[in-house]
């Protein structure tokens, strides 16, 4: 399937740091959260990642942040964390009335986590497989 493709396939996909730990716990934490298994997912770091990222128009060697593809639109940072909220079950769509505020504040609090991610919750020498009842949900388990 080419990138266009999945892209429109009415699912939005989001992209994540594949061996950090706080991004793969926040993969495990949507995914329990996401009923209608509603999103897609893919390592940064696997081709289709990469690929997704240039074809959002973002340089991917210095990415610090989650990417949500949804509706032919890219979001970064807090947005995309906030847009993703808005979709999952329970208490967790009312965090998208932070959306107005303005995201340089919001974006501010994501930076700080983003760049100290690997010191304070660590990475793994490889991007995560996901389990067989999972692996539909995610776009690509072969990281570059």
């Amino acid at each position: 399937m080419q990138t266009k493709e999945l892209v429109s396939a009415g699912h939005p996909v989001i992209l994540f740091d594949g061996v950090c730990n706080l991004c793969n716990a926040a993969v495990n934490f949507i995914i329990d959260r996401d009923p209608e298994s509603a999103f897609r997912f893919a390592p940064l770091q696997s081709d289709i990642g990469q690929a997704l990222t240039e074809q959002c128009g973002i340089a991917s060697d210095k990415i610090e942040t989650m990417v949500l593809i949804e509706d032919g639109r890219c979001f970064v940072r807090s947005t995309a964390a906030l847009r993703i909220a808005r979709r999952l079950s329970g208490v967790w769509p009312m965090l998208s009335v932070l959306l107005v505020v303005p995201s340089p504040l919001r974006d501010a609090v994501y930076r700080v986590i983003a760049r100290n991610r690997y010191r304070w919750f660590g990475q793994r020498d490889a991007c995560r497989l996901p389990t067989p009842d999972l692996r539909s949900r995610f776009l690509e388990t072969d990281a570059a």
